[in-house]
């Protein structure tokens, strides 16, 4: 019977998350020895885990086969109906061949299966079946075994292909914590989009390409005010032998006006900032942001010891996508 109304839809949706919790905290009771016999097997492999499936356990295989190569585990997947056609030369002998099936007696897991182990390698069944065809010819078994299905009907794999992708995760994390898998090997394999530049991009990549206002102790507040203007960035260094001995900001400039109405007197020490927030050139840019953050300010002073580079904004950052 179709929804009626909008309490319907929120109860069923809310029906359906709970019965997908459900079905991954019920996972933990069949995390066993085979589950540490799979990790095992992997780390101790020279080859790659080979991925297989059908239906919609051929998607969940696609996006394990993902979390796997993107977190140091190199996987490739192999669509079981394709495998009996001609793809079975994808295994290589050192290959650690995962086949997920939530009945583990689905035809084309029939023939697959005893072709696998003719080739002699390791073979990890998920399945939420394990006394089925799959589950006793695997050399470890994943239990993946669900209640029900979310589907009313309890027909549409919902709950069982969580559990499925539950359990890759778990096998993902559990293989880079083996491997000692860091932020630096994970920056590697991500070197492009938005992902990448947080890991791999730093101040000295951004900030060459700004202005670099500068004025002296000395300077009138019209010169200030020009530089600032001109240079676009909110801010100007104040410099003395190109060593950094202050910042005058927009905020500076406002307050001497609030403050005083003789400006004609006034030059860049008597307003400037003199301790103001800086960074080395060498600091990943997300380090630039986070300082930012935490002083609730929008530029920052390049520095090299007390020696000026110049100017990084938060503008700089929004622009690559650091934000």
């Amino acid at each position: 019977m179709p929804l009626s109304s909008e309490e319907d839809i929120l109860n069923i949706a809310k029906q359906t998350l709970e019965i997908e919790a459900a079905s991954i905290s019920g996972l933990v009771n069949y995390i066993n020895d085979d589950f540490v016999k799979t990790i095992q097997l992997i780390l101790a492999s020279k080859g790659r885990v080979v991925i297989t499936g059908i239906g919609k356990s051929a998607n969940i295989c696609q996006k394990i086969v993902a979390t796997l190569n993107s977190t140091g585990t190199p996987s490739l997947f192999m669509h079981a109906a394709d495998a009996i056609h001609g793809d079975l030369g994808n295994i290589l002998k050192d290959d650690v061949v995962i086949c997920i099936s939530k009945s583990g007696d689905t035809p084309e897991i029939k023939s697959l299966v005893p072709l696998v182990k003719s080739f002699g390698n390791s073979l990890i069944a998920i399945t939420g079946n394990p006394n089925s065809f799959l589950g006793k010819q695997s050399n470890c078994v994943l239990n993946t075994f669900v209640e029900k299905e979310a589907c009313p009907n309890n027909l549409a794999p919902t709950s069982s292909t969580t559990a499925q992708l539950a359990m890759g995760d778990a096998l993902a994390v559990c293989l880079l914590e083996s491997r000692g898998f860091d932020s630096k090997d994970f920056a590697k394999l991500h070197p492009g989009g938005a992902l990448g530049k947080k890991l791999f991009l730093k101040v000295s990549d951004i900030f060459p390409t700004n202005e670099k206002p500068a004025i002296t102790p000395e300077s009138s507040i019209k010169d200030v005010i020009i530089e600032i203007s001109s240079k676009r960035l909110g801010i100007t260094a104040v410099i003395e032998n190109n060593n950094l001995i202050g910042i005058v900001t927009d905020g500076d400039l406002r307050r001497m006006l609030e403050s005083s109405s003789d400006f004609d007197s006034l030059t860049a020490k008597d307003i400037m900032t003199t301790s103001p927030k800086t960074i080395t050139e060498d600091e990943m840019a997300t380090t630039a942001l986070k300082q930012m953050q935490n002083n609730n300010i929008t530029q920052l002073i390049v520095t090299d010891n007390d020696t000026y580079l110049g100017v990084i904004h938060l503008h700089d950052l929004l622009k690559e996508g650091i934000v």
